[in-house]
């Protein structure tokens, strides 16, 4: 894929004000270390996470999308009115039905003639959403498009100690350690096709996919019944083999990578930055060191925010905004990777 006339205006996001330690967690975990033997202080030796945020309990993941998607107008000259296609992009959901992409519309109040859905697709949700704006804008339907995401770690990291303290062993530990990583917040993205005031800014080049739907199984999320005696009662789960994923995602990100360079023209050395998926420690030399990248040129957030799914790529590249590491006239990747297994890359000319 590739754009002439696709902008990124703007990128707001919300931080949860719950701040959450490795070593709290670890904490309540005490019966499962001390059953296992297992030191404390692996939580954040293995994954590098020092702390994650959570929302207050009970907090609707459309309060959070919304004030993100309120950040982002106010930064951008992109009005409500303005936006023609509005898309809730988040693993996390309110309800099956509406889209909770409807109720996040209507309190940021866009227009009656706007596109309002929800996309789903693991932690390439955002980008996803992204291309499907920047498709629409390259083919003159739209002047402008924003894609909205919350995601909570709170209820499965809950749900993942209380049945690591019932199995007390270490497959379950094994499972259980990248749910661990989970954190919470909100970000959206206002996508345009430049004809708004202001400098035009970070312009979408292009970018690629790539898949291995064959390790689908690896990363799972969902609910399962209780047990066969009561198959209406249902609970969450997540369950990660951490092992195999990163090693089918290093070969799927090395493939993406070369493809991602082909497509948009550029050489290795003329990629100035990367923002990549937040993950963890392991997760983020393995792909860079696997891809020739300097880690001089990427940004990071997962040591204070752990792993926020679809959120954690946009968020990071705002705060690398922020905080001067993308500047203007800076050749970026966006590098994402999800479960199922799938790969998306975007170039940006910051």
């Amino acid at each position: 894929m590739r754009y002439s006339r696709v902008f990124i205006e703007a990128i707001g996001y919300e931080l949860p004000p719950v701040v959450v330690t490795s070593d709290e967690l670890e904490g309540r975990l005490k019966g499962v270390y001390d059953a296992l033997r297992i030191p404390r202080g692996q939580l954040e030796s293995l994954t590098g996470i020092v702390e994650r945020r959570w929302w207050d309990p009970g907090y609707p993941i459309s309060e959070g999308a919304t004030a993100a998607a309120k950040h982002a107008l106010c930064g951008s000259s992109v009005r409500p009115a303005d936006i023609d296609v509005l898309i809730y992009a988040g693993v996390c959901r309110e309800l099956l039905e509406p889209a909770t992409a409807c109720r996040v519309a209507a309190k940021v109040g866009v227009g009656t003639g706007a596109a309002i859905y929800d996309l789903s697709n693991a932690c390439l949700g955002v980008l996803n959403g992204m291309v499907d704006i920047a498709n629409r804008i390259e083919l003159g339907q739209i002047r402008a498009g924003m894609v909205v995401s919350c995601e909570t770690s709170r209820e499965i990291n809950d749900i993942a100690i209380e049945k690591m303290l019932k199995a007390r062993s270490m497959d379950t530990f094994k499972d259980s350690l990248a749910t661990l990583t989970g954190g919470s917040g909100a970000v959206a993205v206002i996508l345009t096709d430049g004809s708004f005031t202001g400098p035009k800014r970070r312009r979408l080049v292009g970018g690629v996919t790539q898949n291995a739907p064959q390790f689908h199984s690896l990363c799972r999320w969902g609910f399962e019944a209780l047990n066969s005696l009561a198959p209406s009662q249902f609970h969450q789960f997540m369950a990660t083999d951490s092992i195999a994923v990163l090693k089918h995602g290093v070969e799927l990100g090395h493939k993406t990578w070369k493809a991602f360079l082909r497509k948009l023209g550029w050489r290795e050395e003329q990629v100035d930055k990367v923002i990549c998926h937040q993950v963890g420690s392991s997760h983020r030399s393995t792909v860079l060191n696997s891809l020739g990248i300097d880690m001089k040129k990427e940004f990071s957030t997962y040591t204070h925010l752990g792993n926020i799914g679809t959120v954690s790529l946009p968020l990071t590249a705002a705060m690398a905004e922020e905080r001067d590491f993308l500047r203007a006239g800076d050749r970026v990747g966006l590098l994402g990777i999800g479960s199922g297994l799938n790969c998306l890359m975007l170039g940006v000319e910051w």
